[in-house]
């Protein structure tokens, strides 16, 4: 049978000797790297407290920034694809904003304003809230650097659905709410759990954007990328590889699971058409 794409073969070989340099080998170092330990010291690290504070705080912060993410994420594509008004144009650029701005000058940014003498923190301070320095400070920096993947997941398939389903929802007599969640969600869920994982992944690796605002103290604001710089900054590569790679880990179950999910809700819809 001739190939509808000629050089199949060719591209396939490319392409995985592309991703092993490019993924594969990476990984396959900083293995190598991390098994120079002797497994107690592995084990140490691993089981350190510091070390599973600062994971478990990068996975509570990440899991923050990801719902509020696809909540105003869907509200973002919604008004972007639904409605027309002047500006329009002008806030899709800025949803863009956090893939070309440089994490460090957002951070600086958000630290500036978040701040017990900043604009938006100076008004919470008098309230007695406090976000800069604190935990609440690395989930808004979170959220403004993973929303573009939400949004962006959501917004062209928001923008391909069908609105004869909406009207025959209509003219059965659900309410807008009813083919809000019960027509429109169903239809999206694979986007938005796509754009949720991509967010949430983005989220566990951020660090330029985060140590201006986070405060970085041990046990309460400290999070993971922060305790593999400070190992590299002391030369404990070995150190750092070992918490890199548990990292990796966590968030490759996490991600498989993710597109599992995607998957599985993909094939049902497909199913029920």
């Amino acid at each position: 049978m001739r190939q509808v794409l000629p050089g199949f073969r060719r591209g396939l070989t490319v392409t995985i000797l592309w991703l092993t340099s490019m993924i594969v080998l990476p990984l396959i170092l900083l293995v190598i790297t991390a098994l120079q330990l002797k497994g107690t010291e592995i084990w140490q690290i691993i089981t350190s407290t510091r070390v599973i504070s600062s994971i478990l705080l990068s996975f509570k912060m990440a899991l923050a920034a990801t719902v509020v993410n696809i909540i105003f994420g869907f509200l973002l594509a919604w008004i972007l694809v639904r409605y027309n008004f002047r500006g329009k144009s002008l806030v899709n650029a800025f949803i863009d904003l956090p893939f070309a701005l440089p994490t460090a000058v957002a951070g600086i940014a958000l630290a500036s304003l978040y701040a017990p003498t900043g604009l938006i923190g100076g008004i919470l301070a008098k309230a007695g809230v406090q976000i800069a320095y604190t935990p609440s400070g690395i989930a808004i920096a979170l959220i403004f650097v993973s929303l573009p993947f939400v949004v962006r997941a959501i917004q062209p398939v928001l923008a391909n659905f069908d609105p004869s389903f909406e009207e025959a929802a209509h003219i059965l007599g659900a309410s807008k709410w009813t083919t809000l969640t019960k027509v429109i969600i169903p239809a999206l869920l694979p986007a938005i759990i796509g754009g949720a994982g991509m967010g949430f992944a983005r989220s566990l690796g951020e660090y330029g954007s985060v140590i201006f605002i986070a405060g970085n103290v041990p046990l309460v604001s400290e999070i993971a990328p922060l305790i593999i710089m400070s190992k590299l900054d002391l030369y404990d590569v070995q150190g750092a590889s070992v918490v890199a790679l548990l990292m990796i880990l966590i968030s490759f179950i996490l991600i498989f699971l993710v597109n599992w999910l995607q998957w599985a809700i993909n094939k049902r819809i497909t199913q029920v058409k």
